[in-house]
């Protein structure tokens, strides 16, 4: 067997080529990553890491065990039990990671390196070790207590990444993600300092002890029970569970998933859905057998849409599928209608996902309105700025206001944090643009949750004494002639307003620009788009309406409107709405460089069912971001 690290380099020598790879690495809110796969190759299938890629990975994990030793304030989870204060056990950390092939040694190179209390999973959906880490945090009181997750999300498979975590299950905030970055370098230096970690052949490979593997089996039995009662606190609770238990029977549901040889497929699905009398079947179920793209959208939602369609030919309960993300936080859908099944967009399956949870509200008389209509409750949604102002009108139809955050789960979930703290309930949040939602208390996407969410939409119906969710949304956004018993997931889609949005997967969403500083590209970009709005408007007002126009920037949870200068945005979202002749937003274009690929994203955003304004829309944005980099 291989030994990856020369152990017998000058110190400086070793420091250098880690500080290589940290160069390389993408360093955001939404996780830290790069290619680990020795070989260099994106798509490499191989487990073996390089000597400097396991020291970041060692220095990356010292580094948050000495920030969960000096933060004891760290968000807790809500409504736990009162436990009592071991404010002196030190750290307690949970680690896991997705099946990607160089997990494994990533995650043995941390364990060597952390001398605190440490749980270990292996092979662990995100939602899952965020459950746990909550089950922990509510046991342990004021101990300090975090978890490291192994995965670069929907990247390449020869890419992975590390994302920290808190005792409330949501990642760390932007703020604090990059105060850790900082500390890397000098890490680095300090494990030298001390000898460094034993670089063994067991470490590159990932290769795990009898001992270390049966207790490792027993701690994800723990964390598998965690996320099971978590996922069933997020549905509702018991009484939910138990109503829909009853109307799935009443009206028979069959579920498909493609889990891709994704971390889901060592996690609950079958377990959680089955007993709820939902039909269930999956392909691709084997853990690592990675088959195609791990981002969740365009060609990778095939193989699951044609599956949908075989089993819905044999049952026609079969409605609804569900595709993962290489960690299992992140899924995307398709429905069948008839004889064919179809994907949905990102922005579709949030916006059906938030009628089902604000409907639930209602429902459930947790939002609750006066003979007028007006909410008697405060109620928000958190969003991403990408996200289609669609949501915004489904937003309007329930009296829920919209808060926008730049682009990142962290910013999202850390946003919705605070309008808690202002009052706010805020029930569903996350990234429209990509696909699923986080519902509270949930701090992470979790496509159960989606699942969930829909399979609420379809079953809780009405029984003449008690509007269901499809009848309140339909009530409340004046479409009741939409409304009758029998109503479809086809119907519900039918229901949504109507918004033509460019996909975050589409080619022309994505181009690659060199200028290093976007807040000069921004604002090279602001003067093209003033000449080219002189030069335009006149048409966009004869043709679509669109009067005026007013900018936003959107920096971590910070949304500035009615921006004089673009170039304020920084690095962050900028957002052009375009407003009708009473002010009201119709249309936007929005653009932002990517933290975690090397792609300068641009979206289209247009109300209403032509898909002309979109493209138009879409077509001048890139021409302007081309010209201004040209510039």
């Amino acid at each position: 067997m291989r030994v990856y690290c020369n152990l017998h380099m000058e110190k400086n020598t070793r420091v250098e080529e880690a500080l290589k790879v940290l160069d390389t690495m993408i360093l955001s809110a939404s996780g830290w990553r790069g290619v680990f796969a020795e070989t260099g190759d994106e798509e490499s299938r191989e487990p073996g890491v390089s000597g400097p890629h396991l020291l970041v990975a060692a220095a990356a994990a010292r580094v948050f065990e000495a920030y969960l030793e000096e933060k004891n304030d760290s968000p807790r989870p809500e409504g736990g039990m009162d436990p009592p204060a071991n404010q002196n056990a030190g750290a307690l950390i949970v680690l896991g990671f997705d099946t990607r092939p160089t997990g494994p040694a990533l995650a043995e190179a941390m364990r060597k390196s952390l001398s605190c209390e440490l749980r270990f999973l292996g092979v662990s959906a995100a939602p899952e070790i965020m459950a746990y880490t909550r089950l922990l945090a509510e046991k342990e009181g004021k101990r300090p207590i975090g978890f490291i997750y192994i995965s670069a999300s929907h990247n390449p498979v020869g890419h992975n990444g590390i994302k920290f975590g808190l005792a409330d299950g949501g990642v760390i905030p932007g703020t604090e993600n990059a105060k850790l970055a900082g500390r890397l370098a000098g890490a680095l230096e300090a494990l030298f300092s001390t000898g460094g970690i034993p670089l063994k052949p067991e470490i590159a490979s990932g290769e795990m002890r009898g001992e270390d593997s049966s207790r490792t089996a027993a701690l994800k039995t723990e964390a598998l029970k965690a996320y099971m009662d978590f996922t069933c606190t997020v549905a509702g609770g018991e009484p939910v569970i138990e109503e829909l238990k009853r109307e799935i029977k009443r009206r028979p549901l069959g579920i498909v998933a493609d889990f891709n040889g994704s971390a889901r497929t060592c996690s609950i699905d079958r377990d959680f859905l089955r007993p709820l009398g939902i039909r269930f079947r999956a392909i691709n179920d084997t853990p690592g057998l990675i088959v195609h793209k791990i981002v969740p959208e365009g060609e990778s939602l095939e193989p699951c849409r044609l599956f949908l369609e075989e089993c819905g030919r044999e049952d026609p309960a079969f409605v609804l599928g569900y595709v993962p993300d290489c960690d299992g936080d992140r899924g995307n859908l398709v429905i069948r209608d008839g004889e064919k099944a179809r994907a949905l967009e990102a922005q579709e399956v949030f916006a059906l996902a938030l009628i089902a949870e604000l409907a639930h509200l209602v429902y459930t008389g947790e939002l609750r309105y006066d003979n007028s209509g007006n909410a008697l409750d405060k109620a928000a949604v958190a969003v991403n700025d990408p996200t289609s102002l669609r949501i915004d009108r489904i937003a309007r139809a329930f009296d829920v206001s919209v808060f926008r955050a730049e682009v990142g789960e962290a910013n999202v979930v850390g946003l919705a944090r605070l309008l808690r703290t202002q009052g706010y309930k805020v029930r569903i949040l996350g990234e429209g643009s990509n696909g699923g939602n986080i519902t509270h208390p949930a701090a992470v996407r979790d496509p159960l949750n989606t699942i969930l969410s829909l399979v609420k939409l379809l079953s809780l119906r009405g029984d003449g004494n008690r509007q269901g969710l499809f009848e309140i949304w339909c009530n409340l956004s004046d479409q009741t002639e939409l409304y009758h018993h029998d109503f479809s997931l086809a119907d519900i889609l039918a229901s949504l307003p109507a918004f033509v949005t460019t996909g975050a997967a589409a080619p022309e969403a994505q181009l690659r620009v060199k200028t290093a500083d976007h807040g000069v590209l921004k604002e090279k970009y602001q003067r093209i788009f003033l000449r080219d709005w002189e030069e335009k408007k006149d048409e966009l007002k004869g043709r679509y309406g669109i009067a005026g126009w007013e900018a936003a920037a959107y920096s971590g949870m910070e949304e500035k409107r009615r921006l004089a200068h673009f170039g304020e945005a920084g690095r962050g979202g900028l957002k052009i709405y375009f407003l009708n002749c009473d002010d009201f937003p119709v249309a936007s274009i929005w653009m932002r460089g990517s933290a975690t690929e090397p792609v300068f994203r641009v979206m289209a955003d247009a109300e209403g069912s032509d898909p002309r304004l979109e493209r138009e829309l879409i077509e001048w944005q890139r021409k302007m971001v081309q010209e201004a980099e040209g510039v």
